[in-house]
């Protein structure tokens, strides 16, 4: 497909014509406006005719689907992948900020309280990921006249998940229930016994421990154990190891995103354009099963836009967002002698960009490392590297600069 905007701006009804399309761009009656999906815009008044297009969005925590169909064909599919780091970036900027302020102004007194939060304040987790939601919707509602947005939410009962048998008031009353915190119920639940040694050193001292990062891990009671102090220090000085038996028990991150997220981005989406519907998974699932179609994300937001038999183009958009800016100068480990290397490199080495797309021998690829050398670690969107090396600068081309997402394409079949 190749995507056409009018004189002003507007998006019409693509068009498979490619003698057309090249051309108009040959005779200067249309330019080029995006490399990837490409985009024209006329340069001449046209009649706008257009047709009633339906958008499904398969929203997600870790992918979103995107389909634009019409009754009898697809026009446009992509899958994109989110962030998922944004919780250990600002978990380590806090233990930056709270060290430095340790050793600069550790007597200072508190000047002012002004950490309010406002109506329908989110978490910036949350937060980016709804407006990453949003991002992909408008960058589809560019290209083609979209008529119809429809979402699909969901809707998780973790408490169901952790107990099936769960009813009635037993909802009100939770596993930490008459226990004043979580260290007290992780000591009770664990009999107030080392789950390492149990109880063969003899220490009474009692510690509760991460058994993933709390940066990341969080302080849910399945990522907390008991240990005695001896094995607790021994296990960060690497002389005890931890029975296998010993895991973290199943986190509902996404679970609970999406039931936060469901709401918010289903609002702001309404907000935004006219006609917002919403619809559920196993409703997606059902006409998914009825058409014998693969389970793909791309394909149940075909579902879901109302159209499941309409006619594949044979390509879909996996596209990847990444960081724009990294702020910090400094990295966190400190090398012999006591100072630490610079974390920011060069904004341009060799005049490339980190993830510019480049084409070398003949496809595409995408920068993740730069040497001053010249030598670049390039690879797929889906991590395959180059003859598992890197590639001189002198041989490879230019071809798009990075802002902040990264767009492949990909034959398919369904």
């Amino acid at each position: 497909m190749v995507y056409v905007l009018s004189r002003d701006g507007q998006p019409i009804m693509p068009t498979e014509r490619y003698g057309k399309v090249r051309h108009l761009l040959k005779n200067g009656k249309a330019k080029v406006v995006k490399r990837c999906p490409f985009t024209i815009q006329l340069l001449y008044e046209s009649k706008c005719f257009t047709q009633p297009v339906d958008l499904g969005v398969d929203a997600g925590s870790k992918r979103i689907g995107i389909s634009a169909t019409t009754k009898d064909k697809v026009l446009y599919e992509s899958e994109a992948e989110l962030r998922n780091d944004i919780v250990d970036i600002l978990s380590t900027r806090r233990q930056n900020r709270r060290g430095r302020r340790n050793r600069k102004t550790r007597y200072r007194k508190p000047r002012f309280d002004n950490r309010k939060r406002g109506a329908g304040w989110l978490a910036p987790s949350v937060r980016h990921k709804v407006q990453t939601h949003l991002t992909v919707v408008r960058k589809v509602c560019e290209i083609l006249p979209v008529t119809k947005i429809t979402v699909e939410v969901a809707s998780f009962d973790i408490q169901k998940i952790k107990d099936p048998d769960i009813k009635g008031t037993e909802y009100q009353q939770g596993e930490q229930l008459n226990f004043w915190n979580v260290r007290e119920y992780v000591l009770f639940r664990d009999g107030h016994q080392c789950q390492c040694c149990k109880g063969k050193s003899k220490d009474k001292v009692l510690n509760v421990h991460h058994i993933e990062s709390r940066k990341t891990g969080g302080d849910a009671p399945n990522n907390l154990i008991t240990l005695c102090e001896t094995c607790h220090k021994g296990y960060h000085k690497g002389t005890v190891k931890l029975p296998t038996t010993i895991k973290r028990g199943m986190p509902f991150k996404d679970a609970a995103f999406m039931g936060v997220m469901r709401w918010a981005f289903y609002n702001e989406l309404r907000d935004l354009y006219p006609d917002v519907h919403l619809t559920y998974g196993y409703i997606t699932k059902n006409t998914r099963i009825e058409n014998e179609l693969p389970k793909e994300h791309y394909i149940d937001a075909r579902c879901i836009s109302g159209n499941p038999n309409a006619k594949p183009s044979g390509c879909v958009y996996f596209q990847k967002k990444v960081r724009c800016h990294n702020r910090q100068i400094h990295k966190n480990t400190i090398l012999k002698g006591g100072y630490r290397k610079r974390n920011q490199a060069e904004y341009k080495v060799k005049g490339f960009r980190l993830y510019d797309k480049v084409q070398y021998q003949g496809k595409q690829y995408f920068i993740f490392g730069r040497r001053q050398s010249g030598f670049f670690d390039i690879r797929t969107l889906d991590g395959n590297k180059i003859n598992k090396g890197s590639v001189s600068c002198k041989r490879i081309k230019f071809l798009e600069t990075s802002r902040g997402w990264l767009t492949e394409q990909r034959k398919v079949t369904a």
